[in-house]
């Protein structure tokens, strides 16, 4: 399996193939709105804005495995990302990343780029970067702010 061989759901229930971002640098992230790193989404937003028509797409998905954080449905999800973040990067629906039930994207990423503890995602907003044929470079721990992996993203692209 690869990167390209996944897919998954949209807020909007459209069904995005991994596919879609072939030749494009990735930045795969699980997010929570009521989480303290939240603000990050502020510099998700940025480079988004800065390298979105450079080939850069920035993944949200969120998930409330983590205290909770992420308990709304996935409309007030999206609105409370566009509105008190200013998100317009794609956001995909609630999913798990940890158990058996994760996601299969998150299952092949925690297998490709493993974690400081081991496969487990740790927290919100662990960020994989995945470069323009789909293989995965690194994964970033939560507490790594977006901004601070520009000059890799930007070397990438």
């Amino acid at each position: 399996m690869k990167f390209y061989d996944f897919e998954a759901m949209a807020m909007n229930g459209d069904v995005i193939k991994m596919s879609d971002y072939e030749g494009k640098v990735v930045l795969v992230v699980n997010t929570a709105t009521k989480c303290g790193l939240a603000p990050q989404f502020e510099e998700l937003e940025a480079l988004h804005q800065k390298y979105g028509d450079k080939g850069l797409a920035i993944l949200g998905f969120p998930c409330s495995q983590f205290a909770n954080q992420e308990s709304s449905d996935n409309s007030t999800i999206q609105n409370v990302c566009r509105l008190d973040f200013g998100v317009t990067f794609q956001l995909f629906e609630k999913i798990d990343v940890n158990g058996e039930t994760a996601h299969p994207l998150y299952k092949y990423l925690k297998k490709e780029a493993k974690g400081t503890l081991g496969n487990g995602i740790k927290w919100n907003f662990t960020k994989f970067l995945i470069d323009k044929e789909g293989k995965v470079i690194k994964r970033y721990a939560p507490t790594v702010k977006p901004l601070s992996v520009e000059n890799e993203i930007a070397g990438l692209l």
